[in-house]
């Protein structure tokens, strides 16, 4: 078939991992030539052994994942041929390595395990029925995964910086101190002022409640001669002479 398998062209996260990748759904491709009980498998293997690579004359003899390391190739992902048609609801991605149960599984069953290294991979799908294969699809291109580092070759220093970048954030830092030096004058000169009008004030309600030494009142002065007291309320009147006979 000319079908070209590939890794899904969705935008995913995680669509390749260090153990995994998600590849896209076979929709449409086997239609004309599966029957009701035909199923389609996926062969995975290094990419320098495919041309090694043998398709499995009967299901039984599907190459399980455990042979990976020896065989450089193994078969997984067992599906109906239904589950691929044009009308069926089916996952938009296959991923495959996503069945972290298989490194402990004993059986001989075929499994869908994580992949031991970066690889790279390619894979093709094949479409069986109790007698074998009946069609198959290319070998997709390498699939190279992400290669895990090493704790010890991890730099935990950060990498170098231009001299531009340098200038810029001893500008930035300065700044900073100007523009802090600046705050804390501010606010000292705000304290301040505060306690000097606090002093001020308690300064001017001590003058005003300032009190002088008592003076007593002067004394009333004699009156001149001639000069008598009226009857109360008619104040002071001056005494003339009688008229001469």
């Amino acid at each position: 078939l000319p079908y070209v398998p590939r890794v899904s062209p969705v935008a995913l996260l995680g669509k390749v991992t260090a153990t995994t990748f998600a590849l896209e759904r076979p929709c449409c491709v086997f239609d004309q030539h599966a029957s009701a009980l035909d199923s389609v498998w996926l062969a995975v293997a290094f990419a320098n052994a495919t041309a090694t690579f043998r398709n499995p004359p009967s299901p039984a003899d599907v190459p399980p994942y455990k042979q990976l390391p020896t065989a450089h190739s193994y078969m997984t992902l067992e599906t109906a041929a239904a589950a691929y048609a044009c009308s069926a609801p089916s996952p938009a991605v296959l991923r495959v390595g996503g069945d972290t149960a298989c490194r402990d599984q004993g059986r001989q069953d075929p499994c869908n395990g994580p992949l031991p290294s970066p690889g790279p991979y390619r894979v093709k799908f094949l479409l069986m029925d109790c007698h074998g294969p009946k069609a198959e699809t290319r070998w997709s291109h390498p699939i190279l995964l992400h290669r895990a580092l090493s704790p010890s070759t991890i730099d935990p220093a950060p990498p170098g910086r231009g001299s531009d970048v340098v200038v810029i954030i001893s500008i930035l830092a300065s700044l900073g101190t100007v523009l802090a030096t600046a705050v804390l004058g501010a606010l000292g000169a705000k304290v301040w002022g505060s306690l000097c009008h606090r002093d001020l004030g308690t300064s001017t309600f001590a003058r005003r409640s300032y009190r002088t030494h008592h003076i007593p009142p002067a004394l009333p002065q004699p009156l001149p001669p001639g000069c008598g007291c009226s009857p109360p309320g008619l104040g002071c009147f001056a005494l003339r002479p009688p008229p001469p006979c």
